[in-house]
This record gives C-alpha cells, sequence and structure tokens, in this order.
C-alpha cells in the first residue's frame, strides 16, 4: 500500500484508497477538466472536495500542495518510477495523466505538439477572459457602473470564441476526428460561460455555430455527464 504520508495534504483530506491517484478539486470549469480527464481513461481515483466557501484552498496543507491555491491538484502514488508525484495547474495534470496513459493525445510527436498548442490556447486565453466575463457578468462586477471592463473581457471571448469556431469547421473536435486532451480543457469553459455564468448572449454564441455544435457533442458523452459533479458538492 502508498504512503502518502509524507504529504501534509493528507491530513486534512485522509486517504481511504491512498493507492489510487488522489484528486483534490471542485466541480468549478478546471476542476472539471482532470475529473473528465479521470473519467474517460478510468484510472482509479479517490476525489476530495476543495470548499472555496470554507476558504479549503488557503489552508496550510492546500497550500503545500498547490502554493497557487487553485484546484485542481493530484497526489498520484504510482508517479513516473514508481515514486509518487504531486502536481498542479490543470493542463500540466491533463498533459500528464495523458502521457501516463497513452490516451486522448496524438500518437506522433508533430500532432502532439500542435495538440499542446489548443491545451495552451484554452490556458492562456480562454479560461482567463471567459472567467472575467463572469466575474463582470454574473458577480461583483455586475454591480460596477462602468460597463467598459466587461465589455473589454466580452469582445476579447467573442474574439476567441470565432478563432475555435474557423478551427472546428469540418472538423469534429479540434484536432479533427480524435477527441483529445485539447477538447476535455476548452469545452468545460464554453459550458460555463453559457449556462452557470448565463452570459451566452452577451458573447453572441449563437454566431458560432461550430462551437455549439461541438459542445453539444462534448456533453452528450458519459463522463462528461458523471465529471461535472465531480467531487460531489455537500447536498
Amino acid at each position: 500500500m502508498a504512503d502518502l504520508s509524507a504529504y501534509p495534504i493528507t491530513r486534512k483530506w485522509p486517504a481511504q484508497h491512498p493507492d489510487r491517484l488522489q484528486l483534490y478539486s471542485l466541480n468549478t470549469p478546471n476542476g472539471i477538466k482532470v475529473s473528465l480527464m479521470l473519467e474517460e481513461t478510468g484510472l482509479p481515483y479517490e476525489p476530495h472536495l476543495v470548499r472555496f466557501d470554507k476558504n479549503d484552498q488557503m489552508s496550510p496543507e492546500f497550500l503545500s500542495l498547490n502554493p497557487n491555491n487553485k484546484i485542481p491538484a493530484i497526489i498520484d502514488p504510482d508517479g513516473p518510477g514508481g515514486k509518487p508525484l504531486a502536481l498542479f495547474e490543470s493542463g500540466a495534470i491533463l498533459l500528464y495523466l495523458a502521457e501516463k496513459t497513452g490516451k486522448f493525445l496524438p500518437p506522433d510527436a508533430a500532432g502532439r505538439y500542435e495538440m499542446i498548442q489548443w491545451v495552451m490556447f484554452q490556458m492562456g486565453g480562454v479560461g482567463p477572459m471567459f472567467g472575467q466575463v463572469g466575474f463582470f457578468h454574473k458577480f461583483a462586477g455586475k454591480d460596477y457602473e462602468d460597463k467598459r471592463p466587461r465589455d473589454r473581457y466580452a469582445s476579447e471571448s467573442r474574439r476567441l470564441l470565432n478563432v475555435l469556431n474557423e478551427r472546428l469547421k469540418g472538423r469534429t473536435w479540434i484536432m479533427g476526428d480524435d477527441y483529445t486532451i485539447a477538447d476535455m480543457a476548452t469545452f468545460p469553459w464554453v459550458r460555463n460561460i453559457v449556462g452557470f455564468y448565463e452570459a451566452g448572449d452577451l458573447v453572441g454564441i449563437k454566431n458560432f455555430p461550430e462551437v455549439t455544435r461541438v459542445l453539444h457533442a462534448f456533453l452528450d458523452r458519459p463522463a462528461v455527464q458523471r465529471a461535472v459533479n465531480i467531487p460531489k458538492r455537500p447536498e
């Protein structure tokens, strides 16, 4: 049985199954990315809910694993060389799990780097910009009288959606016929801006039919339907 006692986070979230990959997360778009990858690959894992309403992400135990106080983070008890590996940043975790399992990434080096650029497109653009739209449209920012910040982020989100829409023309998924971690990284955020953020009209989602087509295909996947509720929130 794996010994994870060297990781302080396990004192706050004890591992009931230490031989399984430990996931510390919340079902936000970034959290869903990793829950989804784990569900798609079938890797055994144990999810732990990191509650923002209780500031779990600022606890010393969580910060010992991710000093950037963001979800998700993982400990893989069976990392490279059979030794435990701790990781944070959803994009890094997706790449690690894809390499570990040999799934959801192109088999050739050129295809792999092409896919990685689209993962980086999500990490550097889609996630941050859509998140700012959510803040200014639904949360505290909605009370700001000056709408220029909201409109700036909405405009940039429309630009990013157009880039994605053009990429998807004639393709089933971002990389073509094959579903990859680029899709797992991107479409939880598209789902969020339309659903939870209720900003579909603001960003003109109807003007991006290829994006909405692929979003529906994404949402139809059984693993997606499971992952959006992992880790389970309290009743």
